[in-house]
């Protein structure tokens, strides 16, 4: 699975041993390199993500692509837009 940049995956011990046990993170990807790797083997530019799904820093990852999990993020709820200030018209 190659993935598409905006997408957040989950790079976990199916990607690479590096990323076992609490050492798994949350990254947004950013961009995947073109160049021939290792088969099944991809280099992932992105952001990690923080708890709170803030980016915490930029990284890249060489990892097996069959492992990543790509994520469902929750919907964004937007606050009800005010009031418009009233413009008076010009003269």
């Amino acid at each position: 699975m190659r993935p598409d940049p905006g997408a957040v995956v989950l790079v976990g011990p199916e990607c690479s041993v590096q990323f076992s046990g609490s050492r798994a993170v949350r990254v947004q990807v950013v961009s995947v390199d073109e160049r021939t790797n290792y088969p099944g083997w991809i280099w992932l530019t992105g952001y990690v993500l923080g708890p709170r799904g803030q980016a915490v820093d930029k990284r890249e990852l060489y990892v097996q692509a069959a492992g990543l999990k790509v994520l469902q993020l929750p919907a964004v709820t937007v606050a009800a837009p005010g009031r418009r200030a009233r413009v008076p018209a010009p003269n």
